[in-house]
């Protein structure tokens, strides 16, 4: 659980450290929140830091639910400090990473093993990828009309350097069958009440299988921190952050589909709603299906909304494209609300789950000017004008509009 008074001094002690940098994010200051949100979320959300964490937009205190303020995504790689938080139950471990163990057998297992987080670390082929981890609600807040669950403004997402195990050779060294169908994880973070569904999901085994799917336990180059998973979590590039199960204790393989809530009941949308080409055909049913991917999405990170520019005078536009791991092909800019587009220049390429940086170079006329964004990838996707509307607020990705006044 999380102690309040540790919680305090943790902000007050993040709130120093962040001193020297040029937004000064403070706990307790007020607190950078998205257009459009619901009314009454600014009256509770706060700037406050969990242990190790720097100030973050708290949304809900238990489950702890933290918000990654904009200004962290100037960078293409998110400082783990400074990485959301989101959980679904309030009982929050506090592992000994000496005494963890993970479990993995299932009846679609031929030797079951269990392996300490030395072993996870020294008998396996280390693999270091970067991917986006991305909340399926993330700007929930901004969907009309509103619906219930977490407000998450633009922040519930992080890009991330994530090294572990291979999950497919994790399961190898189980011997996985070739009857098995799905493969489910469960965590150490666990309900407060028994009548509250446990958090633990599963994917299809084909999707387990390949090589990007890790047994992850460091992040940045450090070991996990603890509101994202110590001592190991599952990493699934391309795939929104429901499927990246915290601090996990078991793994296992299925001869059937898996009947958890998480996965039977909650995280579903209308079959034909996105174009996923990633399905999770094995728990469709006539009607919904499983969110899987990620939808292709671009956000401008500068300038800001409703920033002033000095007008006739060259500025460079930038921002964030990512996917399901497709790959961006090419970012759009209006800088006159959509009446004329121009291409941006694509930045720095570390690995198709990656944000991928782009600019755009602009000289803003006197007065008022809107800047839009859109961004399209391999498969032909595109960024989306209006909202896909669901119930659940999931995978919100129109393209985002930034008014600017030039003077």
């Amino acid at each position: 659980m999380i102690a309040r008074r540790h919680l305090l001094a943790a902000s007050a002690g993040a709130g120093l450290a962040l001193a020297s940098r040029p937004f000064r994010l403070l706990a307790g200051e007020a607190v950078p929140l998205a257009d459009g949100l619901p009314a009454g979320v600014a009256e509770v959300a706060r700037l406050e830091a969990l242990p190790g964490k720097r100030p973050l937009i708290k949304l809900t205190y238990r489950p702890p639910n933290y918000e990654t303020p904009f200004e962290y995504f100037d960078s293409t790689i998110t400082p783990n400090d400074a990485f959301f938080v989101r959980y679904h139950l309030a009982d929050i471990p506090e592992v000994d990473a000496s005494a963890w163990r993970l479990k993995v057998g299932g009846e679609a297992a031929a030797s079951p093993l269990e392996l300490a987080l030395d072993q996870l670390r020294r008998e396996f082929e280390p693999v270091e990828l970067v991917a986006v981890c991305q909340c399926s609600g993330n700007r929930r807040g901004l969907s009309q009309p509103h619906v219930q669950g977490i407000e998450w403004g633009l922040g519930a997402m992080g890009n991330a350097r994530w090294k572990g195990a291979r999950l497919k050779d994790v399961l190898a060294r189980a011997g996985l069958r070739k009857d098995a169908v799905e493969v489910a994880f469960n965590g150490a973070d666990g309900p407060p009440l028994d009548k509250t569904p446990d958090f633990a999901k599963s994917l299809p085994v084909w999707k387990a299988v390949q090589d990007e799917v890790l047994v992850a336990y460091e992040m940045n180059g450090e070991p996990l921190p603890r509101w994202n998973g110590f001592p190991a979590r599952i990493v699934v590039p391309g795939w929104t952050a429901t499927y990246w199960v915290k601090h996990v204790t078991t793994i296992e393989a299925l001869r059937q589909p898996f009947s958890g809530y998480w996965v039977k009941s909650a995280y579903r949308v209308p079959r034909t709603l996105f174009p996923t080409v990633e399905r999770f055909l094995s728990q469709e049913n006539e009607t919904t299906t499983p969110i899987t991917e990620m939808v292709v999405n671009a956000i401008v990170t500068s300038p800001r909304q409703e920033a002033r520019l000095a007008a006739g005078q060259p500025f460079e536009i930038r921002g964030l494209a990512w996917d399901g791991g497709y790959g961006i092909t090419r970012v759009e800019v209006s800088t006159d609300g959509g009446r004329t587009w121009g291409a941006a220049t694509l930045g720095e390429d570390l690995g198709r789950f990656s944000f991928r940086p782009w600019r755009f170079g602009f000289t803003p006329p006197e007065g008022r000017s809107t800047i839009l964004a859109r961004a399209s990838n391999r498969v032909g996707q595109t960024q989306v004008e209006a909202a896909l509307f669901n119930p659940a607020g999931y995978q919100h990705n129109v393209v985002p509009r930034v008014d600017i006044t030039a003077a």
